[in-house]
Formats: structure tokens, sequence, C-alpha cells
């Protein structure tokens, strides 16, 4: 039997996301501990990116930021439906801003993931499409795959459907990557689309 969100679940799920929003494991963060996440029990899209970064760590909004306007390009949504987090659960690999290093952000804080992921995808039981965005969500969740780069995760996205969609992070400073790799807007980028489209239509 298929396992369907209820009032429980919301409970359980609201309380899981107070006490991840309280987490203070890594406290000595150059910012200091601030975890950016949001998902509801009925969501349907499960987006997993990096990390917040200063403006987002500001605002306390995921993918409020540049990457995040040309993320929502990719989907096809608005800003309306974008942070409807009935839809769209926002869990990134690593929840705070993991600080500045000596050619951008460091890596997102290895602690997150083994820490809460679990526990916060056993509360989604309606996610259908999970978009990995970047190395570091690939890297974890895509332990098994036979494609080593990011490169070739992403090149062969159709072998990870139906349920699943290995992106490249929709940064600017990706946008050298894009021109190398024209398939993943000509290709990829509709075929994303469509199966947002989709999800959307039966909400």
């Amino acid at each position: 039997m298929s396992h369907v969100a209820g009032d429980d679940d919301a409970l359980v799920l609201r309380d899981l996301l107070s006490e991840v929003r309280s987490c203070t494991l890594c406290r000595n963060l150059p910012l200091g501990p601030r975890p950016v996440l949001r998902a509801e029990s009925t969501a349907q899209v499960l987006v997993i990116g990096q990390a917040p970064g200063t403006r987002v760590h500001a605002s306390g909004i995921p993918w409020d930021d540049p990457s995040g306007d040309r993320l929502r390009q990719w989907l096809g949504v608005s800003k309306t439906q974008f942070y409807d987090a009935g839809f769209f659960a926002i869990m990134p690999m690593g929840f705070c801003y993991p600080g500045r290093g000596k050619s951008g952000d460091l890596p997102p804080r290895a602690e997150c993931a083994p820490t809460w992921h679990e526990a916060i995808l056993t509360r989604l039981p309606r996610i259908s499409l999970t978009l990995l965005i970047g190395q570091y969500a690939q890297r974890y969740y895509l332990k098994e795959t036979q494609h080593r780069t990011l490169t070739a995760r992403v090149h062969h996205w159709r072998d990870y459907l139906p349920d699943t969609m290995p992106l490249v992070h929709p940064s600017p400073r990706n946008r050298y990557w894009l021109a190398k790799n024209p398939w993943f807007e000509a290709e990829l980028v509709p075929r994303l689309k469509q199966e947002v489209a989709v999800r959307l239509q039966h909400t």
C-alpha cells in the first residue's frame, strides 16, 4: 500500500524542520549557523543543491540569488510556484553558509546530509522527482553510478529517469560550461520543464 501524506506527516515534518533550523552542529561557522531549507509533506519535487551563499544566508530564502533565477528558468516556474513548499521541497547538502575559500565559497559542510537528510526524506512520501544540482549532491546520492564526472553524469541524465535528474549548478560561473555543452539547454532543460509541468498539473 502506498503511503499518503497526512496530518501526522505534516506535524512530524514541521517539528523536524524546526529542530533542523535550531541546529548548532557547526556553531563555529564564520557567519554563524542559519540552516536554510523548506518542505511540506505534500511536496512532489525535491531540489538538492550545495549550500547557501551570503545572500541566501542573509535573507533566509533558498535560491534567492542569480543562480535561483536561472534555476527557475530551467524549471519553467515562477517564484510563487518555486517557493510553494507543498510542491517543491528544498534541501541542500549543507544547510548553512560554509564560509569562503581561496576560489569561492567552501564546500557544503559534511555533517548536514548524514545527520538530517534521511530523517527529512522519510517525511516526504510524495517526492517523484529529485534534482541533484552540482557535484556534491551527485557524489552523495549517485555513489554507484558508472559516470565519474559531473559532465558525464549530466550528459547521461536519461539514465537516471524517471525519478532523478542530475543538473549542473545554475551559477553564473558555469556560463562557460553551458557554452561548451549546448545539449544541456537544447535537450535536458526542455525535458526538465516537461517533467515539472506534468507534476504541476496533478497538484
